[in-house]
C-alpha cells in the first residue's frame, strides 16, 4: 500500500483580484480555512477566495520552493505561468 504525503502549492484569487500564494498537505481544508476568515492576514481583507492554481509534490520542500518561486514573478509572469501550466486541473473553493 502506497501512503505517499502530498503537499500543495496553491494560488488563490482574493475578491479585488490581487493573488496570494502559498503551500499546505491539504488543500480543500486550506481554502476553506481561508474562506472562514483564519488563514493569512493578507486574505482575511479579500474574501471571498477561489483556487485557482495548484500543483503537488511529494515533499514540503519541494511545495515551499515553488511558492518561493512563484512568489519572484511580476504579476504578468504570475499570470503567464497559471495559463501556460500543463498541470492546471480547475477552481476549487468553498460551496
Amino acid at each position: 500500500m502506497e501512503n505517499e504525503a502530498k503537499y500543495y502549492f496553491y494560488v488563490l484569487q482574493c475578491k479585488d483580484g490581487s493573488l496570494y500564494a502559498g503551500y499546505t498537505n491539504n488543500l480543500e481544508r486550506r481554502v476553506a480555512v481561508h474562506n472562514t476568515g483564519k488563514g493569512a492576514k493578507y486574505t482575511r481583507a479579500r474574501l471571498p477566495v477561489t483556487c485557482i492554481y495548484f500543483e503537488e509534490f511529494v515533499t514540503k520542500r519541494e511545495a515551499m520552493q515553488q511558492e518561493y518561486a512563484f512568489k519572484q514573478l511580476t504579476r504578468e509572469k504570475k499570470e503567464i505561468y497559471i495559463n501556460s501550466a500543463n498541470q492546471k486541473v480547475g477552481i476549487i473553493s468553498e460551496q
